[in-house]
């Protein structure tokens, strides 16, 4: 069987838009069947995408669709290189419309796009099953959304029913890859080994830049070349599910053990049972090997049988969020940062306030202010450049709107020299997450007309 190579030109939405054009030319160059996935979806993007779709039906979609898909689309349908995303995120059927606007617009033939559905249960049908679940911990007044981890199945059936572009939401990231896989090699849905295989390669081209030295330099310690222009990652596959990772070329950027296991680690709670839809996976015995210069093998990959039950997210309201800033420069800046803190939490005591003096503690803090009541006052004192943050969420928005007002009242009412002030308001979601019957979930997949 020849191999397949599957190349990755997104991580997350609002990933760059020029990566994929790389990804496509070096895989025309190394020839033979290819694919090309786009990784657009984080657990509250897709939250975010669905209050977008209920503000505007149209709307739902990733935002950056029309600068990612542009670029390549007649390429990929030149060459037969398909393209599959999760990049439907809260409406699908809206994202491949546009792509179909965007294929007329370039004068291209038709493509034949294909529509992955059963992910959101946000219909009654689908609430009833989260009220079962769930009992009194779901809200049903404050219900915006809920979407189940889907898996590889209908992406492969799209692929071999002759989709050029299969438009997915809610699948499980490593699953579109995995798709493919299943469409080219005609593997079985329970050959564990295979599947987990395939599943582990396509979570190291999930993040995209990730595994190529994104997220990953650090300069003196893990250098990274050209890492402005880092290009994205390409795996070529085998019959057997195993794999060998590479990236775009000419591009910057580096793919080596270190990268390689630094993502295969990445979010992986048990190595030895990686659980996703479509299989268990087992990195307990693989091995990592350099085979050259920005190519690197993985083996020994072992699967178990897939879960019984998928993970759920639900989303409700969760009132708003009142964020704001204000800077402060010079001797004793920390002290007059730390006195403009206190004043707002003596004239607000009826919120629940996080700070931050960035620039003296921030990121090792948490919500209930317990780093910043421990700092040394020799270091607060000592601070010369401080901003200050602040932040409250609130059922009621006239209440969490008191925080940015009052920070503002700083510049006349508070410590000397405070300026640079930013405020924010916006609403909130809650999220919870719940294991549905994997029977109670149906996926399955429909071409979508020009």
């Amino acid at each position: 069987m020849t191999k397949l190579l599957i190349g990755s030109a997104a991580g997350f939405s609002g990933d760059r838009t020029d990566a994929a054009r790389p990804v496509v030319d070096t895989m025309i160059r190394l020839g033979g069947p290819a694919a090309l996935i786009f990784e657009t979806l984080a657990e509250r993007t897709l939250a975010l995408a669905q209050l977008a779709k209920q503000a505007d039906p149209d709307a739902g979609y990733e935002p950056l669709l029309v600068d990612m898909v542009s670029p390549i689309l007649g390429t990929c349908l030149e060459h037969r290189i398909p393209i599959v995303s999760n990049f439907g995120a809260a409406n699908p059927a809206g994202a491949a419309r546009r792509i179909h606007r965007i294929a007329a617009e370039q004068g291209l033939r038709v493509p034949r796009i294909a529509v992955v559905s059963g992910d959101d249960i946000a219909d009654a049908a689908g609430q009833a099953l989260l009220q079962a679940e769930l009992g009194e911990r779901f809200e049903a007044d404050r219900f915006v959304c809920a979407n189940v981890y889907i898996g590889a199945q209908a992406i492969a059936d799209a692929l071999r029913a002759g989709a050029d572009i299969v438009v997915c939401g809610r699948v499980a990231d490593p699953s579109l890859t995995l798709g493919p896989a299943l469409a080219h090699f005609g593997w079985a849905m329970d050959d564990w080994d295979r599947l987990a295989r395939a599943t582990m390669a396509g979570h190291l081209l999930e993040c995209g830049a990730q595994v190529t030295g994104g997220y990953f330099a650090d300069p003196g310690y893990k250098d990274v070349p050209d890492l402005a222009h880092v290009g994205y990652p390409i795996i070529e596959m085998d019959e057997s599910g195993d794999f060998v990772i590479g990236k775009s070329e000419p591009t910057g950027g580096v793919v080596d053990t270190r990268t390689v296991k630094e993502q295969l680690l990445y979010e992986l709670h048990d190595p030895a049972a990686y659980l996703t839809p479509d299989v268990i996976a087992d990195i307990s015995q693989a091995e990592v090997t350099q085979l050259g210069p920005n190519r690197v093998s993985v083996t020994g990959i072992k699967g178990h049988p897939r879960p019984s039950h998928l993970k759920a997210n639900i989303f409700s309201e969760g009132g708003w969020f009142a964020e704001a800033e204000i800077s402060y420069a010079g001797p004793g800046a920390g002290a007059r940062a730390k006195l403009a803190m206190d004043i707002l939490r003596a004239r607000l005591p009826q919120l629940r306030i996080r700070f931050d003096l960035i620039g003296v503690s921030s990121v090792f803090d948490n919500d209930d202010g317990g780093g910043l009541a421990q700092l040394p006052a020799s270091r607060v004192q000592a601070a010369t450049d401080v901003r200050l943050r602040a932040a409250c969420a609130h059922e009621d928005r006239a209440t969490a709107a008191l925080l940015p007002r009052e920070l503002n009242a700083l510049y006349t009412c508070g410590p000397a020299g405070g300026g640079g002030v930013r405020t924010s308001m916006r609403t909130r979601l809650n999220a919870t997450s719940c294991l549905l019957p994997r029977d109670a979930v149906s996926e399955q997949f429909a071409f979508v007309d020009a």
